[in-house]
């Protein structure tokens, strides 16, 4: 008999000084822990659900594919997805693609695919097509903002109307009040040439402006559009989320942010935290795919 008590008493020892990991935890706005069911039964409220993610985030990438699919049996099949990691003149390779007339190595072949693709989008490309979504090719093409990084956005203007159409309606507002472009300024030094820094951030901007369009013209009543993109993209409610409030400050949109934390409880950190309205965090240690 005393032995089996010393066992039990060992046990709950054990139990009480086992390290708790935890793969991710979400919070509301104010800091309180939110369980992914009642996140997905709040999503389905929005019209738009920008979702941020780290690049190279294993479970960042799995939490989309799970929220997602969620949220699909949530709204009976009513959502939109799109993502910042294709460019809109490659649309009609994917939507060739998600209608079964090209195969993935035809689709990689002919888009410039993201190099994590295969382990970090295909997944929802592949639900999309499975499930018959739209899936939208959202961003500007890389060679768009590039040129505007190094010739300014004036230089746009030269393109044709064919290119014209890859863009967001020219001109675009850039202003260093948007949230998140205070903070380029800042990392090209004090000492950097005025025309440069609004060359760089307006590179940035081509490409929030471009999502936002093309979320905009993508929207359908009834329907949740799920938006993947960069964390930096929609962070503080700046970018793409910035960009739409321009057009249509009635639209009911939502911002999940990703923040990474070394405690392994993973309660909200206590600096550089800006929460929107739900806040994912995971562990800085997580396994990247990259």
């Amino acid at each position: 008999m005393k032995n089996i008590l010393a066992f039990l008493l060992l046990i709950v020892l054990c139990s009480a000084n086992a390290q708790n990991f935890k793969p991710y935890q979400f919070y509301d706005k104010k800091g309180k822990e939110i369980k992914t069911e009642k996140l997905i039964k709040e999503l389905a409220e929005y019209d738009v659900v920008f979702f941020g993610e780290n690049h190279n985030s294993s479970i960042n990438h799995w939490l989309q594919l799970k929220i997602t699919e969620a949220l699909f049996e949530k709204k009976n099949g009513q959502i939109t997805l799109g993502a910042e990691m294709f460019e809109r003149d490659n649309q009609p390779q994917l939507d060739q693609y998600l209608d079964g007339k090209f195969d993935a190595k035809t689709l990689k072949d002919s888009a410039r695919l993201w190099n994590n693709y295969a382990t970090d989008y295909k997944p929802l490309v592949d639900f999309a097509k499975d499930k018959k979504l739209k899936f939208i090719a959202t961003n500007v093409p890389r060679k768009y903002a590039s040129q505007t990084s190094k010739e300014g956005l004036e230089s746009l203007n030269k393109l044709s109307a064919k290119e014209k159409t890859y863009i967001a309606q020219l001109p675009i507002k850039v202003t260093l009040e948007t949230p998140g472009y205070p903070e380029m300024k800042t990392m090209m030094g004090d000492h950097a040439d005025e025309m440069k820094v609004m060359n760089f951030v307006s590179a940035q901007a081509i490409k929030d402006a471009t999502m936002a369009e093309s979320i905009l013209k993508n929207l359908q009543s009834g329907k949740t559009f799920i938006h993947y993109n960069g964390n930096y993209h929609s962070k503080e409610y700046g970018g793409i989320y910035w960009y739409i409030k321009q057009k249509n400050p009635n639209l009911k949109m939502a911002v999940i942010s990703v923040f990474e934390s070394e405690d392994p409880e993973l309660k909200v950190p206590q600096k550089d935290y800006i929460p929107t309205d739900f806040n994912l965090i995971i562990p800085e240690d997580m396994t990247k795919t990259y």
